[in-house]
């Protein structure tokens, strides 16, 4: 896996683009990113939202940095100023081969298509790798456009867990196309 950017796969419409990990760390710390970046950053992303992902990747990246090309990305749409939202997995695939996709988009932004093409790109990154067999999604019983965004690519429900961040989730899970899995 490496830093590039993952593009949508049927469009040059979006890009999840990574985060630098001096960047990662300033929004983890609630500080101003560099001017090579600031024009990336909404007051979404570097506010009370998003923070604790950013405290709790940065601190990942630290422990485990082969996790870094894989954990949440900046979604980038031409001609959006900003990044409309973030997504990206967990982190690299577990022993078992499966990876946890996230994806958060801007209140401004929902209910226009991103979500979609972004968990499209997710799902077309986790195809093209070896390792990943298996594609989980966790959400929450209430977030019923999720819920309905992840129907629409097969995933199916295979249980619950309780989060200590986002309380009770569903788990969802759908085989890796191309990878292999049954």
């Amino acid at each position: 896996m490496t830093m590039h950017p993952w593009t949508h796969p049927q469009s040059q419409q979006m890009q999840l683009v990574a985060i630098p990990k001096l960047v990662l760390n300033a929004l983890a710390r609630g500080e101003a990113v560099d001017d090579a970046h600031s024009s990336l950053i909404t007051p979404y992303l570097a506010g009370v939202e998003c923070i604790g992902l950013w405290r709790m990747r940065s601190e990942q990246i630290v422990d485990t940095p082969s996790d870094a090309p894989w954990v949440t990305r900046l979604i980038i749409v031409p001609g959006v100023d900003g990044a409309v939202g973030i997504a990206g997995f967990h982190g690299a695939p577990d022993g078992a081969g499966m990876v946890e996709v996230g994806y958060r988009i801007a209140p401004e932004y929902r209910r226009r298509g991103y979500a979609r093409r972004a968990l499209e790109t997710l799902l077309s990154v986790a195809s093209a790798s070896a390792d990943v067999q298996i594609v989980r999604a966790t959400i929450s019983p209430e977030n019923h456009p999720s819920r309905s965004l992840v129907d629409g690519y097969g995933f199916t429900e295979v249980g619950e867990q309780w989060d200590e961040e986002d309380g009770l989730e569903t788990i969802f899970e759908v085989a890796a196309r191309g990878s292999g899995a049954a």
